[in-house]
């Protein structure tokens, strides 16, 4: 199997509680919070281990909440290339409304990296082997240019890296005009925005995507469109996938786990459907969880095991 590496520029720890009601000015007697580590590329790598496979996630830490970041991540059994900053790791905190069922989410800034930090990140990646599949997922930390993502892309592609990027607005923008990726995966809004229209009509989405594919920006484009699943084109395929009809309880991490189920499933070598149909299981299955609870290979099992009967059926 292909080698993962995942690449979380702002990572984060993560914080979740439940309280009775929101309101203002008073005090909210909240329970005990439970700790999750949080990135993008972090989760994504959680996620894979999660459902049975290994990446190895690079990020850099910074201060007790760093260090109590990578804590949680050696207990999670996730192996780990960190790198020690000077700002702090960020701390974001998950609050569940008990009355509402609502869920409020306060996400901090990410830690500033300073240029030699991050030139000693593309070290990192630099080592990473020849052909393996690295995931550059989350945010830019406050600080990073676009041409700092980008050089990094460049390196990465340079050495044969098959890179999976999970962003949105200028930061995937930039990496889809260098061209060459193997996996973007854009929600419909963000889809939207890379066109500069707003793309309602589920043959604008398609059109749209397969122009991405086309333009040679990424030789697959997976659009995720929430209760409806997704949309995924490569140059051969088209696809969409309706996932199975469940309660949700939070969407949080439903994404990172997708990507990290397909990128699993890319490293096998299964096609785009296959690759699909996995990632929206494990999409369903995160939101069947409180807080900042991913994916679980039990629930995603059966999620897919579901998808792939429906499929069945529509297609004789």
């Amino acid at each position: 199997m292909t080698q993962i590496f995942t690449l979380t520029l702002s990572p984060s720890l993560d914080s979740a509680t439940t309280t009775a009601k929101i309101y203002p000015e008073g005090k909210l007697r909240c329970t005990v919070p439970v700790f999750e580590p949080g990135g993008g590329g972090i989760n994504v790598a959680r996620a894979i281990v999660y459902l049975g496979g290994q990446a190895s996630a690079i990020f850099p830490i910074g201060g007790p909440t760093g260090e109590h970041l990578k804590e949680l991540l050696d207990r999670q059994g996730i192996q780990t290339e960190t790198l020690k900053t000077q700002d702090w790791t960020r701390q974001n905190l998950h609050v569940h409304a008990d009355n509402s069922g609502e869920q409020f989410r306060f996400v901090m800034p990410g830690a500033r990296i300073s240029d030699a930090e991050f030139e000693q990140l593309v070290m990192k990646v630099q080592k990473i082997p020849q052909g393996s599949i690295l995931v550059i997922s989350g945010s830019l930390p406050p600080g990073t240019t676009l041409e700092r993502l980008t050089g990094l892309v460049k390196h990465a592609k340079a050495m044969g890296l098959r890179c999976i990027v999970d962003s949105s607005g200028d930061a995937l923008q930039a990496c889809l005009n260098l061209g060459g990726l193997a996996l973007v995966k854009p929600n419909q809004n963000e889809l939207s925005a890379l066109f500069g229209q707003t793309l309602a009509d589920p043959d604008d989405v398609r059109t749209a995507a397969q122009e991405l594919v086309q333009r040679g920006g990424a030789e697959r484009v997976v659009v995720s469109l929430g209760p409806q699943g997704a949309l995924a084109v490569d140059r051969n395929i088209c696809v969409q996938i309706i996932p199975p009809p469940v309660k949700k309880i939070s969407t949080v991490g439903a994404g990172d786990s997708m990507v990290g189920a397909m990128a699993l499933k890319l490293a096998t070598g299964a096609d785009l459907v296959d690759m699909v149909r996995f990632g929206v299981a494990a999409g369903s299955a995160a939101t069947l969880n409180l807080g900042t609870r991913l994916c679980s290979l039990a629930d995603t099992q059966r999620m897919y095991d579901y998808i792939c009967k429906i499929s069945s059926r529509s297609a004789s």
